[in-house]
């Protein structure tokens, strides 16, 4: 567990990384624009593209630290050991999830790969995209594999692992 822990971590970096970078583009392209006229041509592109790929960055760490919505208005009142089996019921159907879209993404990017699709502006390669989804969607199916067959760290190792 301690590498995939190691791998969501990089992930999330490498999401905040694009994030930073992506801002910090937008923020020059306005001041550009509001001071001499010229902005980044494009950058709302590449913002989205960015934004894309940021998301799936964070999967891995969400789901490693169990940050996605549980809705337990109905298990509130069950034992602990029902909603333990619940959660990993739940985050097997979370594996299934994501190997489906780690296999469509996948699909995808080879698609428009083919296709040499690019964005309408910049004309930049949109396979990249699916490219930088695909392995974050597998790291974060087998993040939540592992927790459905051994369980979840107590909530105190988790934060102190992480």
């Amino acid at each position: 567990m301690k590498m995939l822990e190691n791998l969501a971590k990089l992930c999330a970096i490498l999401a905040g990384i694009l994030l930073t970078t992506i801002t910090l583009m937008t923020c020059a392209s306005l001041i550009g624009r509001n001071t001499t006229g010229d902005s980044i041509v494009g950058a709302f592109e590449l913002t989205g593209v960015a934004a894309g790929a940021a998301i799936a960055l964070f999967m891995p760490l969400c789901q490693l630290r169990r940050g996605n919505i549980i809705v337990d208005f109905f298990t509130a009142r069950v034992s602990d050991a029902v909603n333990e089996k619940l959660d990993r019921f739940g985050t097997l159907l979370l594996v299934l999830i994501f190997s489906l879209l780690a296999w469509r993404t996948t699909l995808g990017g080879l698609n428009v790969f083919s296709a040499n699709s690019e964005t309408q502006i910049m004309g930049f390669p949109e396979w990249v995209v699916y490219a930088a989804m695909v392995p974050p969607f597998i790291l974060t199916a087998l993040i939540a594999l592992h927790q459905t067959i051994f369980g979840f760290a107590s909530p105190e190792s988790a934060e102190a692992a992480i």
